[in-house]
């Protein structure tokens, strides 16, 4: 069988789905199937409009934050803090072993080590001239 790379200008779903099937069968025959399960936390305003929140993702026992937006009128106030102490509590009932997270140097990383999270690793110049910090928080000793 003679076998070829080519370039996908604009990849499609069918495209995608044909890396991800059999990538997903051989992880769940490594470490057992596991579905993903969003979360989303949102903040709203007196007119029922969403400012910000929380949006992850459960899988593998683990929540992966994938967005925390708090809006610029309620930072400094705990509403940001608040977020991540529902989502441990959520994934804590979910008996997850950690959260994981990602963020930018001109975002979050102290607000994050503040509330115990640990720093994985971290990509420089992304995006150029600045840092990309990966974080996590064990839940459980395992």
């Amino acid at each position: 069988m003679e076998l070829r790379i080519e370039q996908s200008q604009n990849p499609t779903e069918d495209e995608e789905q044909a890396i991800v099937l059999p990538l997903r069968a051989y992880n769940a025959s490594k470490a057992g199937v596991s579905t993903q399960e969003p979360i989303a936390l949102l903040i709203r305003d007196e007119q029922d409009e969403i400012l910000g929140g929380l949006y992850g993702r459960f899988f593998y026992q683990w929540l992966y934050i994938e967005l925390l937006s708090v809006p610029e009128q309620a930072r400094g106030q705990g509403m940001g803090t608040k977020l991540m102490q529902m989502a441990e509590d959520l994934a804590r009932e979910k008996e997850c072993v950690g959260i994981w997270l990602d963020t930018f140097d001109f975002q979050a990383p102290e607000f994050y080590r503040k509330l115990g999270y640990s720093e994985l690793g971290q990509i420089a110049d992304y995006p150029p001239g600045h840092k990309r910090f990966f974080f996590q928080k064990r839940l459980t000793n395992v």
